[in-house]
């Protein structure tokens, strides 16, 4: 009897190995525009809520809502909603503003609400051409996980969304 539960526990131990040495992203996913959306977390510095004025800028696109002072750092705030061409809505108590930084520029993402931080294995994430799909924002789209719950959850390529690479080469 001892070498069948010895045997069973070693092989539950080489699942969960395997199951722990899978390849996996860690996300924050947040509510936008009724949708389960994520960041990898690694682009995220901090969630804050929403000020009562987000100071507006003038000639700005379309998505900037505008800027803020985050502890004596000005934070340019972008609409992912707007920039996918959803329509502006009124901010809640639920929304906030995901700060982000990419190759050294600091943004704010306003979002909906902030829902959890969680583990996803890459398993799970369905990657495809974004040219090959007529979706609309599939640009800026690089994967969707599809959760064992039945949801799915839309991985945001945020330098794609911002257009934050052709900044970059602009100020050099």
């Amino acid at each position: 009897m001892s070498g069948a539960v010895t045997e069973l526990a070693t092989k539950s131990a080489e699942r969960n190995e395997a199951v722990t040495s899978a390849p996996e992203r860690t996300l924050l996913v947040f509510d936008l525009v009724g949708e389960h959306c994520a960041l990898d977390v690694n682009l995220v510095r901090e969630i804050v809520h929403v000020p009562p004025r987000i100071t507006r800028v003038p000639n700005a696109p379309h998505y900037v809502r505008g800027v803020i002072n985050l502890r004596g750092t000005v934070i340019p705030v972008l609409d992912c909603a707007l920039k996918m061409g959803g329509a502006y809505t009124d901010n809640t108590s639920e929304s906030r503003i995901v700060v982000a930084e990419f190759e050294g520029i600091q943004f704010g993402v306003l979002v909906d609400g902030v829902r959890e931080v969680r583990a996803v294995a890459d398993s799970l994430i369905e990657t495809g051409d974004a040219s090959k799909n007529d979706g609309i924002g599939a640009a800026y789209v690089t994967g969707v996980a599809k959760m064992d719950d039945g949801r799915l959850i839309v991985l945001l390529d945020l330098a794609a969304l911002f257009d934050i690479n052709e900044l970059l080469e602009e100020e050099n």
